[in-house]
Order: structure tokens, then C-alpha cells, then sequence
């Protein structure tokens, strides 16, 4: 099994700045792909924030371009965001997300996990 532990959401002014962590703990038979975070603000769908791959690709929302850096330590298995210039739209419950390989003896193929978000809030 994976399971992905978030930290660092809070409470920040607008212009202000937060860095986002995600630990993964992958079990025996598990390999982590690419992994990301998402955002989902209140009476809206989640939606992408940033992703990369294990070998280092990014993709971001164009939301978020040029302000958040996405950024992954491969030998400990966490993925970081880096948000800076944030805005009161940025304002949603974050989550981190990892795209996983299993083969074990019970489970074979992709499947994907999600931590239990951190909150992040812009407000004055």
C-alpha cells in the first residue's frame, strides 16, 4: 500500500508565501510515477495544481504558472509546492497525489492514491 502524509497549509496574507510537503510510503511491490498536488476550493470541483514526473517533467496549471514551483526528492519520496504571490483564489483544501505501480500477489497494475489535504488560506 501507499500511503502520502501532507504538510505546511495555513493561513497567509495575499502576496504572501507557503511551501506545501507530501511524504509517500510505498510498500513492497509498490513504485512510485509521477505525483502531484490538487486544490479544491469550496463549491468547486478538484482540480490540477502541478505534477512531475519521476524523472524530474513538470506540468502546471496556467493558473499557477510563474508562482508555484513544483519540485519532487525521489530518494525519500516527497514532493514539495513552492507558492509564492498567493492570491485570495488560491484559497482551497490541497491535495497531494501519486501515481503508483503495484505488483504483488494481490494487486497488480496503476492505481492512484491521495492524502487527506491541508488547507490553505489567503485572506487579509
Amino acid at each position: 500500500q501507499v500511503q502520502l502524509v501532507e504538510s505546511g497549509g495555513g493561513l497567509v496574507q495575499p502576496g504572501g508565501s507557503l511551501r506545501l510537503s507530501c511524504a509517500a510510503s510505498a510498500g513492497r511491490g509498490f513504485r512510485i510515477n509521477a505525483m502531484g498536488w490538487y486544490r479544491q476550493a469550496p463549491g468547486k470541483q478538484r482540480g490540477l495544481v502541478a505534477t512531475i514526473t519521476d524523472s524530474d517533467s513538470t506540468n502546471y496549471a496556467d493558473s499557477v504558472k510563474g508562482r508555484f514551483t513544483i519540485s519532487r526528492d525521489n530518494a525519500n519520496n516527497t514532493v514539495y509546492l513552492q507558492m509564492v504571490s498567493l492570491q485570495p483564489e488560491d484559497t482551497a483544501v490541497y491535495y497531494c497525489n501519486a501515481d503508483v505501480t503495484a505488483n504483488t500477489k494481490s494487486t497488480i497494475g496503476r492505481l492512484g492514491y491521495w492524502g487527506q489535504g491541508t488547507q490553505v488560506t489567503v485572506s487579509s
